[in-house]
This record gives C-alpha cells, structure tokens and sequence, in this order.
C-alpha cells in the first residue's frame, strides 16, 4: 500500500509566482534583502565553528547571492538553484555534494520530510546540511494586525509554521545524522503597514495558501491600518519580528 499523500496546505503554482516576483524585485538596488543576507551569514558561521570546509555545494533559495558568493571565493564549487527550477519535493537531478544549504524555502512546502529526505540524498557520505527558514513565532504583529482586519470572520492569510520541537521530529525521520534545531529571532522596525507589505512581497514571504482568504477590501485594508498604527511606539513604527528556524545535520552514508 503506498504512503497517502502530504495534505494540499499550499499551491504550488502559487509559490513560484511568488519566487519569480521575487526574483524581479530583489534585481532592484535598494531591495529588501535582510533575511537572506542574515540566513547567509549565519550559514557561513556555522560552516566556521564545525570547521567543514565544502568543496561542493548546493545552495537553494540563496536569493541575494550572498551565500554562494562567499562560498566562491572560499574556493568552493556552488551550484545554486531556486525553487522556480527545482521540485524541493521530488528527488534532486544531482548528488554527491559535501555542502546543502536551503535558505528560505522548506516553509512552503506541501511534504517536508520528503524535501528534507531529498537533501540527505544529495548529500555525499559525510556531507552537511543546513536548512533555514521563519519559524512558529514569525510576523506575530502581523498575525494580530490580520485578525483584527478580517473582523468578525478571520480569513486563513498566515501560514502554518513550524516549532523547534516539530523541526527535531521531522529530522529524525527525514534520517538526518547528529540533527539539531534551533530558532533565533530577526527584529526589524517598519514605519508603514505599506512597508512592510512590501518588504514580505520582496522576500517571497507572503501567501501561498492553496486556500487563502478573500481579498481585504476597502473596509478590511482601513482596519489593518488602523492596527498597524494602534502598535507603533512613539516614533511611529512597528517592531515586528521573525524567528529564523535552522535544522542541521549529516549523512552518514
């Protein structure tokens, strides 16, 4: 009998418009680019601290190029792909590398521990992965800003995101060596309901539901401005916060 299939929590035409959008906007000089750059940075570190220097890896995701880049000039062959050419959730076209690096993606994923399965197989014997992408606990301002927007009938518009414990669970099925998750958190300040919007558009944060609520309306975007403004401090903005979940492990053979 064959496993029943992942249920349909997201649509996955819907995730690669919303990559190439974000492909198109992250082009411009003054795009927002502080989770990836952040992700990258915190890869790098990792990389630092348990001394793996990759030779060949696989970035997914690396929007920014920032990983990659930094990768290239430790000597390191990269080959980076995004999730508007690569099906996360099918068995990779390539293997054998001692580095995989997902950054900002697995989140909108229909089967995860099948996509983290696919990382342990392109993994080399010995090889890395590191994972990385908004945790439970990300956008609550946000959250709260849509509840009270929607009114007497919230709508489904945030995604299900995944915890700590959650992330340990799905490594150890995924088969994943010496796993560890861990969460950290990303505070960033927004002086407009408009802003921020923008910011999660260009970083491909925003929904990709397979059933997402009705559009605001006139009356539903006035209350969200009125929430948003009812939560800035005394110099107008907002602090709204991401938790960046990291899974890593190995494979052992």
């Amino acid at each position: 009998m064959s496993a029943p299939a992942p249920p349909r929590i997201f649509l996955p035409a819907r995730r690669r418009a919303i990559r190439a959008r974000m492909a198109v906007l992250q082009a411009r000089e003054d795009a927002p680019r502080y989770l990836a750059e952040d992700m990258a940075e915190d890869v790098l570190e990792r990389l630092g601290f348990l001394r793996h220097e990759a030779k060949r890896a696989l970035v997914i995701g690396d929007a920014a190029g920032a990983l990659r880049r930094a990768l290239e000039a430790q000597g390191c062959e990269v080959t980076a792909a995004d999730p508007l050419m690569l099906d996360e959730e099918q068995p990779y076209p390539f293997s054998g590398f001692d580095l995989v690096a997902s950054l900002g993606t697995l989140d909108t994923v229909n089967d995860l521990p099948g996509a983290l399965i696919h990382i342990r197989n392109a993994l080399a014997s010995g090889g890395l992965a590191i994972a990385q992408f908004p945790g439970a606990g990300s956008l609550p301002q946000l959250r709260g800003i849509m509840i009270e927007a929607d009114g007497e009938r919230p709508a489904a518009r945030m995604h299900p995101l995944v915890d700590v414990r959650a992330g340990a669970q799905l490594l150890q099925r995924a088969g994943w060596k010496n796993p560890v998750v861990d969460s950290r958190s990303l505070t960033v300040r927004f002086g407009s309901f408009e802003r921020l919007v923008a910011d999660l558009r260009a970083q491909g944060l925003t929904s990709a539901l397979a059933s997402p609520g009705p559009p605001l309306g006139k009356a539903g975007l006035e209350r969200a401005h009125h929430a948003f403004k009812s939560r800035t401090d005394a110099e107008g903005r907002l602090s709204e916060s991401f938790e960046i979940l990291t899974l890593t492990g190995w494979r052992s053979g």
